[in-house]
């Protein structure tokens, strides 16, 4: 074989081990007790687009990795005592899927908009109500 041949076997090979890591991190991620699939973009930003991940709750917080990305530390960690939804409503988007919400949240005074499953929403209300005692105002 020439060598650019050579160099094209080996960047395709390359390519192979990277997509297959990120496909072994996302199911990793996906198949944890407590994950859910949920889209985030920030609040007030026009045509922000929505970035697709998987949030997974911890002790007291909830992490969130981007779907795709290599990285195996959360994008964004949130607090539950400083974590408090705002709003939701069926989310209407132009790929949405049926019984999707979204959720429009405040965590350190700055807003944010996440999509998620009816389900996932209602998890993520619940552990929010279940705060310990003088957190009552974290959902609306």
């Amino acid at each position: 074989m020439t060598l650019p041949a050579w160099i094209a076997l080996g960047l395709l090979l390359a390519a192979l081990v990277v997509v297959g890591l990120g496909a072994l991190r996302l199911r990793a991620l996906s198949h944890r007790v407590g994950s859910f699939e949920c889209g985030a973009r920030p609040a007030g930003v026009e045509n922000a687009s929505w970035t697709l991940g998987i949030a997974h709750y911890g002790v007291g917080r909830i992490d969130w990795w981007r779907s795709w990305s290599l990285s195996w530390r959360p994008a964004r960690t949130w607090a539950r005592h400083d974590l408090s939804i705002i709003g939701r409503e069926p989310f209407t988007g132009a790929d949405a899927r049926p019984d999707t919400y979204l959720v429009r949240c405040r965590y350190h005074g700055q807003e944010f908009q996440l999509t998620m499953a009816r389900a996932a929403y209602e998890g993520l209300a619940s552990w929010l109500e279940a705060a310990p005692p003088g957190r009552r105002d974290v959902v609306v």
